[in-house]
């Protein structure tokens, strides 16, 4: 089973225009996620999934390995089936966004071996402990699960609604997917369900369609960048740490 870790960078940001060329510590951000994510042992490849050739150009100046993607792509996961139709020889694919220059080498190693013990698996994500700030917050995605570990829902508003206390921490979603290779074609091609357009959620085209999501939980905590704040707060880490 050949196992290959893709980063979609996107040039083009709302809040952080050139997100994945800013400076952290003396690096591009792109490469420090490429960095933090070749940490891993379980992906057998390593490739950035750019629509920007400044960023192609960036990865190529490092040693890391990129592929130029379209540029109208209306989401990440079209942008991963692109990569994925281009490589027949990969069977799983695990996505790791761009902008998280933080993500724990070992949660990657993680999903990847879930493939490896699980044949009928077709899709995978993250969860980890939802604060109490952000129970109200709705860029905190909050997933529920089944018993075996299954995502049953995924939701901006607080789920479940706790008319009794928590039985189980709530979720919070981390945004880190695994698929096979001919499930992430399938998806790709499914048209959008209802609920996914109302919460503005893709994932959960997979689940009203029927597809098992498997939930690993993990207690580390991530910042995504998505802001000038995100980003210093970023630097501040890698600079303490040496980096």
């Amino acid at each position: 089973m050949k196992i290959a870790c893709v980063i979609p960078a996107r040039y083009a940001s709302t809040r952080l225009p050139g997100k994945p060329l800013a400076d952290i510590a003396g690096k591009p951000m792109i490469q420090r996620v490429y960095e933090q994510v070749s940490k891993a042992t379980v992906p057998d490849e390593v490739i950035v999934a750019t629509d920007d050739q400044r960023v192609f150009d960036a990865v190529a100046g490092f040693g890391g390995t990129a592929i130029m993607t379209k540029a109208d792509h209306l989401t990440g996961t079209d942008r991963l089936a692109e990569v994925a139709e281009a490589r027949p020889d990969i069977d799983v694919i695990i996505n790791v966004q761009g902008d998280e220059p933080l993500i724990a080498p070992d949660l990657i190693d993680s999903l990847g071996d879930l493939f490896r013990h699980d044949g009928e698996l077709k899709m995978a994500t993250v969860g980890a402990p939802l604060g109490e700030a952000e129970y109200n917050e709705p860029s905190a995605v909050k997933v529920i699960c089944n018993l075996k570990g299954q995502a049953m829902y995924f939701s901006r508003s607080l789920i479940p609604y706790p008319r009794n206390a928590f039985v189980n921490a709530p979720l919070k979603h981390i945004g880190i997917y695994a698929y096979t290779r001919d499930f992430l074609l399938e998806f790709a091609k499914m048209e959008p369900t209802p609920a996914e357009l109302t919460e503005s959620l893709e994932q959960l085209r997979a689940l009203e369609n029927g597809i098992a999501i498997q939930v690993i939980k993990t207690d580390a905590r991530f910042i995504g960048v998505d802001t000038p704040e995100d980003l210093a707060a970023v630097n501040e880490i890698f600079k303490k740490q040496g980096l």
